[in-house]
């Protein structure tokens, strides 16, 4: 598929050839807002307008701290019109990891909801460099003892007193934003994204998606995550399409939102498949516009949701870091546990600890590395380190685990750093949790090790019931006994009112492996002896 766009171009000139073609098309739908192309495109005029009055400078990177607004979208096209790099600042982020995150853009400025101003007052002795914020919102006015300036948002339409500002000619492999990862496992990594890095991944959800012009896109995860921002906006943009964002993923409200949206097209991650799949069958369940949802993980009732809702699951599989290597064929069947197979793009390979090539069948760290340029992440922002260790023998090394059959299908096992070595084996916390999940009372699970009296992990996990169901431990137990290898069989169970979960709707699992084993926790060795 052609979509007309060049490799050389950036989001102002993508965004200035969508006003002039599709001047009055929705662009961008939020509950209760809508706005066109032209729209957005003059809304983020004037906003580049009053920013360069502030001092905003090409190359100067800037958080910014908004939950899915409009006005997110426009200010990082404003700041992309200045050539400024938008720090998109994960909005649960809270104490040290917050100031890191600030910090770490070295900016005098920062552009916030004021909804989420009280964190950011929250670490003001340990900012060393923010001493003005740009608040949207009722407030603009700072307390006393507040260090920070406090700037008023600017409004839609063009404040007649400020000149134009100059707009630098950038260029597609310029930065257009900084993205952090869930940092889940460490302290989270800004990857600075180049503006083709953003517009390519867009070009290639479009292809290998077969997006179209008249799909409504919906996204109800965060803006400041990869699904929001880069394959939900920008393909929508690329398209000439409309992406619909929702303020957060809700089971209960969610195919309501859908309808309210007209939605075409959606995207899932973690639980989220499995808690819609879980609440109670309508008769009408069928009767709604999606035609496609695409994400990570399609679990093995795949067949049975696409056949109650009336749609298509696609799996694929990528990161911020490395974008999207991996889709599932659209015109080939579906092969259970597989995330699909490399596009042209990249190259792709599964490694051992040694990298080297590990044989069909056998698992390995998922390697890649591009076959065009500027459609990976450049470098961790301040982190040389992390960015070479990462990068080491001219492979980007994502921590995934996978296995690759002989037709070149990949199957996603797992994070490295979510392994479960019990016993002298290799257990993936993934594989317990899909069968775990397929319990009728199982709303929701996480695997993950904590430490044995035998050396090594014994296997624990973290239940979350389905409303009005009751678990028992051991019926549970015995309902994964012939669907897992005797080794990955979880001697803990713990039931919990709700797994922990960042606002990509990843598992925190250290929030777990701290509460550990307790009175709370169910031993089956403790229970059968097996």
């Amino acid at each position: 598929m052609s979509l007309g766009v060049d490799a050389r171009s950036t989001i102002p000139v993508l965004l200035a050839r969508r006003a002039q073609s599709h001047p009055h098309r929705c662009f961008l739908r939020f509950p209760g807002t809508e706005l066109t192309f032209a729209e957005v495109d003059h809304w983020s005029d004037v906003l580049a307008d009053r920013f360069h009055e502030l001092g905003i400078r090409p190359g100067q990177l800037v958080p910014l701290l908004m939950p899915n607004i409009p006005e997110f979208v426009a200010t990082w096209f404003a700041l992309c019109k200045l050539g400024a790099v938008t720090t998109m600042v994960n909005t649960a982020m809270r104490g040290p990891a917050l100031a890191h995150a600030l910090d770490l853009s070295s900016s005098d400025i920062a552009i916030v909801d004021a909804s989420l101003l009280e964190p950011l007052r929250s670490v003001g002795a340990e900012m060393t460099t923010i001493n003005r914020l740009v608040v949207r919102g009722a407030t603009a006015a700072a307390p006393a003892g507040d260090r920070c300036e406090m700037l008023d948002f600017p409004q839609r339409e063009r404040d007649d007193t400020l000149a134009v500002s100059p707009r630098p000619v950038a260029h597609a492999h310029d930065p257009t934003v900084v993205m952090f990862t869930s940092g889940t496992t460490g302290r989270s990594k800004g990857c600075v994204l180049s503006h083709r890095y953003v517009i390519k991944q867009a070009e290639l959800m479009v292809e290998h998606l077969e997006l179209r012009e008249d799909d409504v896109l919906y996204c109800p995860f965060p803006l400041f995550h990869l699904d929001g921002a880069v394959l939900t906006v920008m393909p929508a943009l690329v398209l000439g399409a409309t992406a619909a964002i929702g303020e957060r993923f809700s089971a209960s409200g969610f195919w309501p939102e859908v309808a309210a949206m007209g939605a075409t097209v959606f995207d899932f991650m973690g639980a989220t498949l499995t808690m819609l799949h879980k609440a109670p069958a309508r008769a009408d369940d069928a009767h709604n516009t999606v035609r496609l949802a695409w994400g990570v993980p399609v679990p093995e009732f795949a067949a049975d949701f696409e056949e109650r809702f009336s749609l298509r699951l696609v799996e694929l599989y990528g990161s911020t870091d490395a974008g999207l290597p991996i889709y599932q064929p659209l015109d080939e069947p579906r092969r259970h546990g597989s995330c699909g197979r490399v596009i042209e793009s990249y190259d792709v390979q599964l490694f051992d600890d040694q990298d080297l090539p590990v044989a069909p069948g056998e698992v390995g760290e998922i390697v890649v590395r591009p076959n065009e340029p500027s459609i990976m992440s450049q470098e961790y922002f301040g982190m040389p380190e992390a960015t070479v260790t990462a990068n080491r023998n001219l492979w980007f090394h994502t921590g995934d685990l996978a296995r690759r059959d002989a037709d070149g299908w990949f199957y996603y096992v797992g994070r490295r750093a979510e392994s479960i070595r019990r016993r002298g084996e290799n257990i993936s916390a993934f594989e317990i949790e899909e069968v775990v999940k397929l319990h009728p009372d199982v709303l929701d699970a996480a695997a993950y090790g904590v430490p044995s009296d035998l050396t090594e992990d014994d296997v624990m996990v973290a239940i979350v019931a389905r409303p009005a169901a009751l678990i028992d431990p051991s019926s549970l137990i015995e309902f994964c006994r012939d669907r897992l290898a005797r080794h990955m069989l979880p001697r803990y169970v713990d039931v919990v009112e709700a797994l922990p979960r960042t606002p990509t709707e990843k598992v925190e699992k250290q929030t777990l492996i701290r509460r550990g084993v307790g009175p709370h926790t169910w031993d089956r060795e403790g229970s059968d002896g097996q």
